[in-house]
């Protein structure tokens, strides 16, 4: 065997996505609206959950000096978890999260209902989202009146992501952002988290940092031109 012909010290992941006819269904549905030029009546927003969980030093750590890194000990302390939902309209660079302790369908609800009113001018959202149990309209009848419920689920389009293809959503390039400079490091409370998240929300907002995705769904048919045929010659 050559020297250095294997790499255990460094790794790769993917994730393979069966290809069906719902898959490629869902996958272009989302990339035709992504591709809809920007309308306030009708907003694109991306919304997904991230769990954090909350880790203390039991040693402190050695602060940063000039020319130095920040060094923690090996050894931490669980402190528990809680989660983060997170909605941003890229086109706009407008972004909404909260964090919460627990991830059910009565924080689900609650945080809808507070995105409903950011956009109270909206005729309709259109929210791009994952297959998670809570997100569905069910939520909202479970956790308020009919009447209320009803007329939340008015406020809403739902666009689901196929599975095993949370890279369609573009909350997950928000979530990348917020772990490089906050989420990544250890934070033992939860109220520290927020404090932190919510500063770096708030910097983004004020930046208006926005996404612009290029993937078409003209590019998927080329790329993936076999996966199409073999599901057409299925029929």
């Amino acid at each position: 065997m050559e020297k250095n012909e294997l790499k255990p010290h460094l790794k790769k992941q993917w994730c393979i996505s069966r290809m069906t006819g719902e898959f490629i269904a869902r996958m272009e549905q989302i990339l035709w609206l992504y591709n809809q030029p920007y309308d306030p009546k009708y907003p694109v927003i991306c919304f997904d959950e991230r769990p954090c969980f909350l880790i203390g030093d039991k040693v402190d750590p050695i602060p940063m000096r000039n020319g130095k890194v920040k060094k923690e000990h090996y050894s931490y302390e669980k402190n528990g978890s809680c989660v983060l939902l997170m909605a941003i309209e890229p086109l706009t660079g407008k972004r909404f999260g909260k964090v919460y302790k627990q991830r059910r369908k009565q924080e689900y609800a609650d945080f809808m209902l507070e995105l409903s009113l950011l956009y109270s001018d909206a005729h309709r959202i259109r929210l791009v989202q994952d297959n998670l149990n809570t997100h569905n309209s069910s939520s909202f009848y479970q956790n308020m009146e009919a009447e209320k419920a009803f007329e939340l689920t008015q406020k809403f389009d739902f666009y689901f992501t196929p599975k095993s293809a949370s890279w369609l959503n573009m909350v997950e390039i928000e979530f990348s952002a917020l772990s490089k400079q906050c989420l990544s490091d250890r934070i033992p409370s939860q109220e520290e988290l927020e404090k932190r998240v919510m500063a770096v929300i708030k910097d983004r907002n004020d930046k208006k940092v926005k996404f612009k995705w290029q993937f078409t769904k003209e590019n998927a048919r080329d790329i993936m031109h076999k996966s199409y045929n073999q599901i057409l010659t299925k029929t």
